[in-house]
């Protein structure tokens, strides 16, 4: 085992249409997809395209939508360890430009305890809250044997707080902040708090801020993608995370920035491609999009002031 990634699994059906019918009427989608889908499903799918095939456990029905997921991780030699539930889980996605509704039928009752692992050779961990007893179990487990642990921080989970006190890299969304009444500023003084050694906020089109191994916090633009060449937004944050565990793994030396920067390449590809499974990039296609696309402009002054985390939390931003 090179790495395990943890999270709730879904059959993701993505379609593009100019309008949803209601009541008695009926519509033709433009084009849809169907894939697999879940953050750190998703993510794993995503390192294990680029060459380091993770082991997965997620939940998993013996349904035939159960079996379609299997047959997918199977085409990229992912080892899933099943926690067993009786229904998949599907998500129905609606892209509009940058911004996309979503439809979720998720069964997380686990009909059995998760799986115990040997983690012998395990050299990363990326969660995403789901599956929340088997996250704070094998993030104390790696956190203790000095294995790499990441958390994708998509929104509030039950487990949350607790599960950060385990964590090396936690890169949240806009989105948990806006949860946890936080500004971007005081969600990194909060995960420093927690013992994050990177914390970052992820805010969609303008990129993200963040701070590096020595509590600086610096901004990281996205890559300016032309709107008309934007179709599908949904999985490109998890996509991001696929490919910085896959940069961390591949290139354990190089500093987070870099893996951040090859992570950025990765999401801009991928949103232009419709559904999960087209968007998950090669290494020449991320090595393509870096060439191609520039940093998006951003005025900085809607995101807050850059100081280093120590002199917020000495102005008194301690969460």
């Amino acid at each position: 085992m090179q790495a395990l990634f943890i999270g709730q699994s879904y059959i993701d059906i993505t379609f593009l249409t100019d309008h949803i019918p209601t009541g008695d009427e009926k519509t033709v989608a433009r084009d849809y997809a169907v894939s697999f889908g879940g953050n750190a499903v998703t993510a794993a799918f995503c390192c294990a395209k680029l060459g380091v095939v993770p082991d997965l456990i997620a939940s998993v029905a013996d349904d035939w939508l159960g079996r379609m997921f299997i047959d997918m991780a199977a085409k990229y030699g992912i080892s899933v360890h099943h926690r067993k539930v009786r229904e998949s889980s599907l998500s129905f996605i609606m892209p509009n430009g940058d911004k996309r509704a979503i439809v979720r039928c998720r069964d997380d009752k686990f009909a059995h305890p998760f799986p115990p692992l040997n983690l012998q050779g395990c050299r990363a961990l990326h969660l995403d809250g789901h599956l929340p007893d088997a996250a704070i179990h094998y993030a104390l487990a790696c956190r203790s044997a000095g294995i790499l642990t990441s958390l994708d921080g998509g929104g509030i989970r039950s487990n949350t707080h607790d599960l950060l006190g385990f964590i090396d890299v936690a890169v949240v969304a806009e989105r948990l902040c806006e949860q946890m009444r936080l500004t971007t500023a005081e969600m990194l003084i909060y995960l420093r708090s927690r013992g994050c050694r990177i914390g970052a906020v992820t805010l969609g089109e303008r990129g993200m801020i963040w701070y590096d191994e020595t509590g600086t916090q610096r901004f990281l633009p996205a890559l300016d993608v032309p709107s008309d060449q934007i179709i599908d937004t949904n999985g490109a944050g998890d996509i991001f995370h696929g490919a910085y565990m896959y940069s961390v793994l591949t290139s354990p030396n190089a500093t987070w920035e870099a893996h951040f920067r090859f992570a950025r390449a990765a999401s801009a590809y991928a949103v232009q491609h419709l559904g999960n499974e087209a968007s998950l990039p090669t290494l020449s296609a991320i090595n393509e999009t870096q060439a191609r696309f520039g940093e998006r402009r951003v005025d900085l002054s809607l995101i807050g002031p850059r100081q280093s985390v120590e002199e917020a939390a000495a102005r008194g931003g301690e969460a």
